[in-house]
This record gives C-alpha cells, sequence and structure tokens, in this order.
C-alpha cells in the first residue's frame, strides 16, 4: 500500500532559513585513480527543499555529499550554498582551493550526519554537542551549554546529556549526532544514511527528527535506502546510478513511473 506523505507540497521556509540554503551542484566530476564515481552530475536544491537520493551501492550517493560539504575535492565542476563555494574561491576566472581553516569556517554552513554517527566516544552527549561551537569561537562555553541542552531537548535527549555513547543506543547515537550538526546553524543538513547501522526498531525514532526538521524548512538532502520514508518526506527525489542522475522528479515521478530501465529494476527489488 502506498504510504502517505506527509510533506508538505510547497515547503514553508521558517524565518530562519528564509532565502538560505539553496545548493547548486554544477556538471561535478570524482574519481578515486581510474574509477570514475560521479560523471556530470548537476543537481539545485532550493532553500527548505527536501531531496531524497536513491539508487543502488556504489552509485556515487555518498560522494555526491561529501562533495558538497568539500569532505571531497571535485575533479570539475563545482559546488556551491547561496552562491558561495564551500572549498574554493574564484581568481582570474578559476578556481583555486582555500586554505584548510578557511574551509571548516566555510563548511560549517553545511552539516552532515554520517550512518556510523561519529561521536567522541570520550565526551558525553552534551560535550559532543558544544564542542564545535566552542572550539570554532562561535559562543562561549557557557551559553554553548545552554544552546546545547535546548537542541538535545528538541532531539528527546534532554536527560541523557552526562551520557557517553557506549551508554546510548544507536538510535540514541544518531539524535545526539544530528542535534551536534544542528549545533553549528547549518543552512543545508545532509543525511548519509542515517539510519542504516540502526536496528529496525530505533529507525522510527530517527526518522521523526528528520521529519520535524523537514516541516521546520530546514534545506535536508538525504541519501537513504528506506523507500517508503523517503517517498513520504521528499519533495523530489533523484534516482543516481554509475555516478550519474538518471531520474528526478516528484516521488510519485520516480517512485511510481520510473522512466529509466535501471531505475525500474532497482525499485522493483527494493519495494
Amino acid at each position: 500500500m502506498t504510504s502517505v506523505r506527509l510533506r508538505r507540497e510547497t515547503p514553508v521556509p521558517t524565518a530562519r532559513h528564509e532565502g538560505l540554503g539553496q545548493v547548486v551542484v554544477e556538471n561535478v566530476w570524482k574519481s578515486y585513480g581510474q574509477t570514475l564515481v560521479l560523471r556530470g552530475v548537476s543537481l539545485t536544491v532550493d532553500p527548505g527543499e527536501v531531496v531524497g537520493i536513491i539508487g543502488p551501492s556504489g552509485s556515487g550517493k555518498s560522494t555526491l555529499l561529501r562533495t558538497i560539504n568539500h569532505l571531497e575535492t571535485v575533479d570539475r565542476g563545482s559546488v556551491t550554498v547561496d552562491g558561495t563555494y564551500i572549498g574554493y574561491e574564484r581568481k582570474g576566472g578559476r578556481l583555486h582551493e582555500l586554505p584548510e581553516r578557511d574551509v571548516l569556517k566555510r563548511r560549517t554552513e553545511v552539516g552532515l550526519v554520517f550512518q556510523n554517527f561519529n561521536l567522541f566516544p570520550h565526551l558525553t552527549a552534551l560535550q559532543n554537542v558544544t564542542e564545535a561551537p566552542v572550539d570554532l569561537g562561535r559562543v562561549a562555553k557557557t551559553q554553548a551549554r545552554i544552546e546545547a541542552l535546548q537542541l538535545l531537548e528538541r532531539v528527546g535527549l534532554a536527560d541523557h546529556a552526562g551520557h557517553y555513547p557506549r551508554q546510548l543506543s544507536g538510535g540514541e547515537q544518531q539524535r545526539v549526532a544530528i542535534a551536534r550538526a544542528l549545533a553549528l546553524h547549518p543552512k543545508v543538513l545532509l543525511f548519509d544514511e542515517p539510519t542504516s547501522a540502526l536496528d529496525p526498531e530505533l529507525v522510527g525514532e530517527v526518522e521523526d527528527v528528520i521529519r520535524d526538521l523537514a516541516h521546520e524548512g530546514t534545506t535536508l538532502i538525504i541519501v537513504t535506502h528506506e523507500i517508503g520514508f523517503v517517498r513520504e518526506i521528499s519533495d523530489r527525489i533523484v534516482f543516481l546510478d554509475h555516478g550519474e542522475v538518471l531520474e528526478e522528479g516528484t516521488p510519485e515521478q520516480v517512485l511510481d513511473h520510473p522512466r529509466h530501465h535501471r531505475a525500474q529494476e532497482f525499485i522493483a527489488k527494493v519495494r
């Protein structure tokens, strides 16, 4: 049975995100040695839009996310957020890579939530959330703690602030990771298979947090194999295969009426 989409047909950004968070990926190519991973990918995500990216393993989905926040450099093409390059600046008609300190500053505009949480094991949930804002000089420790507690409450973990990652379930760790990403007030949030490392009974609690972010008008780009979830939450779905965008459209267009045979084969297997 087809699930009901709860996402608004036209996203209504909150004041915080209004006019912020447009991602433009233009003709991006990326290879590792002789292996070509991205083949001229172009994609525009508007402020407040939720875009789901699906495709088989090895299709370049995670690499695409990592190029958006410049964890991976590109061989050709460009990526901008609100017209600004994350890892480069343009001089004399050419792009030049920025020093690492400048890359880190710009990267804070694009939060990335990893599938394996990537929390610091020696820090509590609260410390994991406060560390980046304090280290980057964004806020004083006292204010960072206040904001971190608010974020932990937002993801339903206010009473777990003093717990270490080993004391948390996988779902709880992922929610701390989301709070950590939000602590830098990013314009865009990227999710790389955010529920794939979770036991089935824990998937829902993480999906609920992502739903809330979507309804608030946060720009989200989500790589996932959870087809029911991506149908429900996305304004648009992109199907990637062998580093190319083969399908792009509404959930109904891509999931119910795919045109490309590779998309038809993939969707038939994962329904």
